[in-house]
């Protein structure tokens, strides 16, 4: 066997036969549970002997290059059994998240192609549905089934697999339109974690030491790419969530024996709820690896818990051509640093008038890679989508569509999306930093903030609320309304405070928590005006 990988495949046959007895994956027994599988842990060495009677499965029933098999096995441990030995004959995965419904698996059975689908038997009949309705021959299987004969033939059956042919097909997560699918090479993942394993500083990983807890789904790029190749590169231990829960987190972090944790803007805050405990600094995690914690908590929650939360950059199409992290300080800490690139990636800032923006100024970030292929490690392109592609890499910059600013330092920082930023009376708002302070309020469970339309300013700050307890009725949404832009006004300019205050029982959410921006922006349209929605409009008065 050759020791330079050239596939995920072979990069797992390397760690198999390196790490052999060592545990790769890991389920606790609340995950488990929910599954209805076995908790515990899987070797190595065992699942490489599993994934090689998988592939013999797959060759036999004549799966091979050029095909593609979704998985909406959620982040079970087969989920990898699967995708390694489907890589290993040039087959390229499509996860699918559980949550999609009919119109949605419609888009992605018809875009994507697939020819099978592997998911647990309460699935199989909408997503045999959603192929007769886009007419598509797919054959559907459970993760324990025997592979079913394939549909058709290997497109690309005679041509070579290596670093570029398709590893997995990753949608985006579509907050703002149609989700595009991100064609994603074997380079992709490799690269992913070879940067993670070799970036070093407070984020270094230990050579067949490490115990990484995420909740993020296996559909994001953060859990498939970063979180399982690391592992897979280092021998360390990947432990699987089904999903983040507030309430025992702190047991699975202490049971799992977790050195490494990942996580979302929004974990952070919900922890910080929680009363202070003994506990608190009962664990053995070194650092958290995420992006988007509320500033205001950032270095209260390092106090109070005890370990660094390393916000970093990236996107599912930069992948590790062009990723920033702050791994070093100082990390400044309550600012929305990210970090500065390192020597293998190139950052550019734009303002709108098309110029560079001063220190401190926002503009939209551009990225490339370092040295003669500015693409590498990045996406591949969108699937039959070459104006997309093309226009994302205009002027032979990734246009990320992020709203950054650099410090003096030459530290970049967060502000928001762009297509989150709110124009108001000339004022550019940012939807994530309203959003900060209103989920900082104990009586917001959760919020998101959009803009509506407004005859005399353009637009308008809409926020919608999910209360932590129910509402009554009218006088007391009019009261927590009220309470929320004063809460904002002590704490934002009062141009950014909510002019519209909605409550509603969920936002619209994407798999990896993410706000569906799309999603959101028509749900606030339809709640202004509504009784569900309190205008406070008269509350932002400009201080005297």
């Amino acid at each position: 066997m050759s020791t330079v990988a050239n596939t995920v495949a072979q990069a797992f046959a390397l760690a198999a036969r390196q790490h052999g007895q060592r545990p790769f994956v890991g389920l606790l027994p609340e995950t488990a549970a929910i599954y209805g599988v076995p908790a515990g842990e899987i070797a190595y060495a065992d699942a490489q002997a599993q994934i090689e009677r998988l592939r013999q499965a797959y060759a036999a029933a004549g799966y091979g290059h050029g095909h593609r098999v979704g998985l909406q096995l959620e982040n079970r441990p087969a989920f990898f059994l699967h995708w390694f030995a489907l890589n290993g004959l040039g087959v390229s995965v499509v996860p699918i998240n559980a949550d999609l419904r009919s119109a949605e698996l419609e888009y992605l059975v018809a875009h994507s192609e697939i020819a099978l689908a592997i998911a647990p038997a309460a699935r199989h009949a909408v997503l045999r549905a959603a192929a007769q309705v886009t007419g598509r021959a797919l054959q559907v299987m459970g993760a324990d089934d025997a592979p079913p004969t394939a549909p058709f033939t290997a497109p690309l059956a005679s041509a070579p697999i290596g670093v570029r042919t398709e590893c997995a097909l990753l949608y985006t997560s579509g907050t703002t339109g149609q989700p595009k699918g991100c064609i994603l090479h074997n380079r992709y993942f490799l690269q992913a974690g070879a940067w993670y394993a070799g970036i070093g500083g407070l984020a270094r990983l230990h050579v067949g030491v490490e115990r990484m807890l995420t909740p993020l789904p296996l559909v994001h790029m953060n859990a498939m790419a970063y979180s399982t190749m690391a592992m897979v590169l280092t021998g360390g231990c990947l432990i699987l969530l089904d999903r983040f829960h507030p309430s025992s987190w702190w047991a699975s972090v202490r049971e799992s024996r977790a050195t490494v944790v990942h996580y979302l803007g929004v974990m952070p805050a919900m922890l910080m709820k929680a009363a202070a405990g003994a506990q608190d600094l009962q664990h053995a995690v070194r650092f958290g690896f995420g992006a988007g914690v509320d500033r205001s908590l950032h270095a209260p929650f390092e106090r109070r818990f005890g370990f660094p939360l390393l916000e970093a950059w990236a996107m599912t199409e930069t992948g590790a051509g062009a990723v920033v992290i702050a791994n070093h300080e100082p990390r400044l800490t309550g600012s929305s640093c990210f970090g500065r690139e390192g020597h293998d990636v190139q950052v550019r800032l734009v303002a709108d008038s098309g110029a560079e923006p001063a220190v401190d100024e926002p503009g939209e970030m551009l990225v490339r890679h370092a040295g003669d292929d500015p693409r590498d490690g990045f996406f591949a392109g969108y699937l039959k989508d070459e104006a997309a592609t093309a226009e994302a890499w205009a002027d032979g910059w990734f246009h990320t569509g992020d709203i950054v600013r650099r410090g003096a330092d030459g530290q970049l920082h967060f502000i928001d999306r762009r297509k989150n930023v709110i124009r108001r009376s000339g004022e550019n708002i940012s939807a994530v930093e309203v959003e900060s302070v209103l989920l900082q309020h104990p009586g917001v469970k959760a919020a998101a903030v959009a803009a509506v339309p407004d005859a005399i300013r353009g637009d308008e700050v809409l926020a919608c609320i999910v209360p932590v307890m129910p509402l009554a009725d009218g006088a007391a949404r009019s009261v927590l309304a009220t309470e929320l832009v004063a809460w904002c006004l002590a704490r934002l300019a009062y141009f950014k405070a909510p002019g519209h205050v909605a409550f509603v029982e969920a936002l619209p959410l994407t798999a990896s928590q993410k706000v569906q921006r799309g999603e959101l922006k028509t749900l606030a349209a339809a709640m202004l005006g509504q009784p569900g929605c309190v205008d406070t409009q008269s509350l932002k008065r400009r201080p005297t």
